[in-house]
């Protein structure tokens, strides 16, 4: 087996859509494109892809122009991950696939709507972005005549559910899976016990390298990080000092950008040389031989890791619990919050399509309906219907 070829070959690892499980409702096969290119163009096409143009990363969507969004966040994980499935000989599509969707079940205001919908929700089943992500692409999204849901392959809708790994372990039994995943009739199936498929990895990696690094740069443009700060943590130091060395003319604001540049590129070299050394000592001869492996194939080295944990540790106690983040956080949670109480105590306010589903209020039936609604509100929309409904002045 080669590992870390060029070229646009797939290895044995990989996954290849000619040999792909299949979807639920089969379908004839695209003369023009691959079953994971047309899983990619479906997941592009929902409105839930579209929706994350009005939802936080780190910032509400409205605080500025220029802060990264999900949907912006989305985008460069893909870049990040065709990149590395690329260089990896994994199959790009579905990598880009799983990199698109990986965000399209969190509800408005980030971490701070998750909170909330899980505090919510705690008597009815729970709330997780990732098992709302399958319900989005296996139910809620209604945009065909002969199933719901997208009718994605069985490669895609694992790497939704599987991509932080394996949901089903020793610690964390069956019975403690969120009712997202277990209301999907198929679930058993995704062999939830296992790890996901290469191509899946690399999406999860691919992620945490665009967060690390567009958080510093939106950290640093709305006045949260301070450089010079930063620059003490040894990753962001080293980068830094190259970046000043080739171009001590370019203003300051150049400087960080390339610092930006250069530490995705080194994040991903990082990722490519781990995952090599993984495979060559694994010498997967299958998909399902990744899968099985027993640990991650597709991983940062042990001194990435450990640099990256203190970046962490600089971003979360300089900027995600700013004070100013926190403020706006906490009136998110507020506002999910009472969505949730006023929508469950009175199912009659909730929208038409919704309010024929509704089950009585008080009834898990009910409840997971709200939730299904908020979860895909935009940050505008959550604002602008809290103040319809708590404002008087909001209809007059």
């Amino acid at each position: 087996m080669s590992v870390g070829a060029t070229d646009r070959s797939r290895a044995a690892y990989a996954c290849h859509p000619s040999q792909s499980r299949g979807r639920v409702y089969p379908q004839a096969d695209s003369a023009s494109r691959t079953a994971f290119q047309r899983d990619r163009d479906r997941i592009i096409h929902t409105t839930a892809f579209r929706r994350l143009k009005e939802k936080t990363q780190v910032f509400v969507a409205h605080e500025g122009d220029h802060y990264r969004t999900r949907l912006t966040h989305s985008l460069e994980v893909a870049q990040i991950a065709r990149t590395i499935a690329r260089a990896l000989n994994a199959d790009e599509d579905l990598t880009e696939a799983l990199a698109l969707a990986h965000d399209m079940g969190h509800p408005p205001f980030g971490h701070a709507g998750e909170r909330a919908l899980a505090e919510c929700m705690k008597d009815f089943g729970g709330f997780d972005h990732n098992a709302h992500t399958l319900r989005i692409v296996t139910k809620s999204e209604v945009r065909y005549a002969e199933f719901e849901g997208l009718n994605l392959t069985w490669e895609t809708v694992e790497g939704i559910v599987k991509h932080n790994g394996p949901l089903i372990t020793k610690a964390r039994p069956e019975s403690a899976l969120n009712w997202g995943i277990t209301d999907y009739s198929h679930w058993r199936e995704l062999e939830l016990d296992s790890f996901a498929s290469l191509e899946a990895q690399i999406a999860a990696l691919s992620d945490d390298i665009a967060y690390n690094n567009h958080d510093i740069d939106d950290g640093l443009r709305a006045g949260l990080l301070d450089l010079d700060e930063l620059a003490k943590l040894a990753l962001v130091g080293r980068t830094l000092d190259r970046v000043r060395a080739r171009y001590p003319a370019a203003s300051g604001e150049i400087q960080v950008l390339e610092m930006v540049r250069e530490l995705i590129g080194v994040m991903v070299d990082d990722v490519l040389k781990e995952t090599r050394k993984r495979l060559e000592v694994l010498q997967p001869d299958s998909a399902d031989a990744v899968r099985h492996a027993g640990n991650e194939t597709a991983a940062f080295s042990n001194d990435m890791l450990i640099e990256l944990a203190d970046l962490r540790r600089h971003l979360f106690a300089n900027m995600y619990r700013h004070y100013k983040v926190n403020r706006m956080m906490a009136q998110a949670e507020r506002v999910v919050k009472e969505l949730f109480e006023l929508f469950t105590a009175d199912p009659g306010l909730l929208p038409t399509r919704f309010r024929k589903q509704a089950g009585d209020p008080g009834s898990t039936e009910l409840a997971r309906l709200v939730c299904d609604y908020i979860a895909g509100m935009t940050d505008r929309y959550a604002l602008e219907e809290h103040r319809r409904l708590f404002t008087v002045q909001g209809y007059f």
